[in-house]
């Protein structure tokens, strides 16, 4: 995205601190209705234009005809849209806005839908209506045609709650989400859950990966159904987070995702077991919870309160068999001692297949955590697997790893993603690497022998140079030639000072 709308977008962000909304993450909701709002005006606009052209009626309406005499203050339809109240009077322009367009897009979803759900609490949280023409006018010239720049544009914006570090919230840094997204490779019969999904850019990266790497969807209406509907899930337990989600991928072009406020390890999952074949997630691991509160069905799996565990037992019950899975943990489910520890790690080796530990750069996520962390990649069989284990160490990510994060030329994830794709060939030179270099192999017997221990270090060989050394009767007589020196260099300045 070009500096210029950078620019715009903050002016934007500015307006809204300026007019009394600090919060980050209330800005970021309010500008996201208004962008929603937007959007549901270029699609009827859109409808509109091909009804014209091709003389037949309007398929999916998004404004009815007539008057929505629902809200409270009736008005024509075509007033809830943006390309008119964006003309009216700032103090028109907040009644209409207020009194109409949110009432009416709660009412907005197939009856029963996440969508539905999530924008039946959308509140209007705009406070004057100076503030609301301000940014109407400021977003209504970002130009936003493009896919790839709405996306863009959105991302832009979500990073204002990375960069404010307030409410605990920060996204997965955009590159890292592509490199797992790459890894896993979906493909369009996918069907892809993120269980800790925040503002669904895990979910939003899978779905611009298939439209680069699949776009035969688009021309097949039965994939592409299941693109706008079943290929997408993500679950938060925070209602914000949801109907953010929900509207970002709406944005990135679908339709109707499953986007659910649901505390993933507290409630079960009966019905959801088993259902998904891809996982993509970097869930919290910086709590526990009481056994109380927790889902008895992980607690059968392992016994323990720490949440980093128990997602990794709630993924394994998510996904089906053959279903494949990309994971950010700390570093210390790799090679933790405890018994629920062990078991995770077990489990993963032993029942279904661990394909390979990607070790992140400790300052990854600065700077919110120092935290050293991996990326597991691991396939659900449910009878073992697990021949050999695939290590790579990412030394540098793009970015320097103090709390600035500037970009820098250094970057292992391209090479990280070309090895990988090589690691399924019997002749892949992944095969032949020592232990000494950036990636290798280890085999699951060495593996079990190590308690199941998962970190590089523990399997790295550190190549040292041998030293060369002077024979000791060269030394010794360097040091005495070095002693006559300084008698000899003494006994002048005694000499010159007498």
């Amino acid at each position: 995205m070009d500096n210029a709308i950078k620019s715009q977008v903050d002016q934007v962000w500015n307006a809204f601190w300026s007019g009394g909304i600090a919060n980050p993450l209330n800005a970021i909701e309010q500008m996201t209705y208004l962008l929603f709002i937007r959007r549901l005006d270029e699609v009827h606009t859109r409808e509109e234009n091909r009804s014209n052209a091709t003389g037949q009626p309007m398929r999916n309406r998004v404004f009815p005809e007539g008057i929505d005499d629902t809200a409270r203050r009736p008005r024509a339809y075509d007033d809830l849209r943006w390309s008119r109240f964006k003309n009216f009077t700032a103090a028109e322009m907040f009644d209409v806005v207020e009194q109409n367009v949110f009432p009416f897009i709660r009412r907005l979803g197939d009856e029963g839908s996440s969508f539905a759900s999530n924008m039946a609490d959308a509140r209007f949280g705009i406070p004057t209506p100076a503030l609301l023409s301000k940014v109407v006018d400021l977003l209504d010239h970002i130009p936003m045609e493009a896919r790839d720049t709405k996306g863009d544009i959105y991302e832009y914006m979500l990073s204002k709650l990375a960069t404010s570090g307030q409410n605990g919230q920060f996204r997965t840094s955009r590159h890292i989400i592509q490199l797992m997204v790459d890894m896993i490779a979906p493909t369009p019969q996918d069907t892809i859950i993120d269980p800790a999904a925040g503002t669904a850019g895990f979910l939003v990266a899978a779905a611009e990966y298939l439209d680069q790497h699949h776009s035969e969807i688009y021309s097949d209406p039965t994939a592409m159904a299941h693109f706008n509907h079943e290929a997408f899930t993500g679950f938060d337990s925070d209602a914000s987070m949801s109907r953010i989600g929900s509207m970002n991928m709406l944005l990135h072009g679908v339709e109707n995702p499953v986007i659910e406020r649901r505390d993933s390890l507290a409630q079960g999952h009966a019905d959801a077991e088993a259902r998904y074949s891809v996982v993509l997630a970097n869930p919290p691991f910086a709590g526990s919870l009481d056994y109380e509160s927790t889902a008895a069905d992980l607690l059968s799996m392992v016994k323990t309160k720490k949440t980093e565990l128990l997602f990794l037992a709630l993924m394994l019950r998510l996904l089906r068999n053959g279903g494949r899975a990309a994971v950010i943990v700390p570093d210390g489910v790799l090679f933790g001692s405890s018994k629920a520890h062990k078991d995770v790690r077990k489990m993963l080796v032993d029942d279904h297949k661990l394909d390979a530990v990607v070790k992140l750069p400790s300052g990854t996520f600065k700077p919110y955590t120092g935290v050293s962390t991996a990326i597991l990649f691991f396939t659900k069989t449910s009878s073992g697997g697990t021949d050999d284990v695939w290590f790579y160490d990412v030394r540098a990510d793009g970015f320097t790893l103090d709390d600035k994060r500037t970009p820098v030329e250094a970057n292992d994830l391209p090479d990280a993603l070309e090895r990988w794709k090589t690691i399924g060939n019997a002749d892949s030179p992944e095969r032949e690497r020592p232990r000494t270099a950036q990636s290798f192999f280890v085999p699951r017997d060495e593996i079990v022998a190590e308690g199941y221990d998962l970190s590089i270090n523990r399997y790295r060989e550190v190549e040292h140079e041998e030293a060369v050394h002077r024979p000791p009767d060269e030394i010794l007589a360097d040091l005495e030639r070095l002693e006559r020196e300084i008698a000899t260099g003494t006994a002048a300045l005694r000499s010159a000072l007498s």
